[in-house]
């Protein structure tokens, strides 16, 4: 049996006309266009909680309002200010403590180095620049 008999002997079992195969055809047509929806729907919910992670709701509500956003950046601003200058003067007190340390022990020639900023670093502190 050849294919071309095979194709004709199914269509003689769907109907005559292949009014089966279009029925069959609409089912499958049907059923992509579920599938295709549910996909849709599925992108477009993961696109929503996206949206919904970065807050971007927030940020065109904080654009509209030019004086808040002014008002957040200065606060945020100063605020790392002082930090960037609380964490220097404990960094700075740290390495002066340690060069002290260091130039107490009498290092050969290291601790003639460190005695001199050592003594640089406290003149400086003692001076009143105004």
């Amino acid at each position: 049996m050849t294919a071309r008999s095979r194709r004709r002997q199914g269509r003689s079992l769907r109907g005559g006309n292949g009014e089966g195969a279009a029925i069959a055809a609409d089912k499958r047509k049907t059923g992509n266009q579920a599938e295709q929806l549910s996909r849709v729907e599925k992108l477009i919910r993961a696109v929503s909680e996206q949206m919904e992670r970065t807050r971007i709701a927030d940020y065109a509500l904080l654009l509209n309002k030019p004086w808040r956003l002014l008002w957040l950046n200065l606060i945020s601003g100063v605020s790392r200010g002082i930090g960037i200058a609380l964490g220097f003067t404990f960094f700075a007190a740290t390495i002066i403590y340690v060069l002290q340390v260091l130039g107490a022990l009498n290092l050969p020639i290291i601790g003639d180095y460190i005695a001199d900023i050592v003594r640089i670093v406290q003149r400086q502190l003692e001076l009143t620049t105004y």
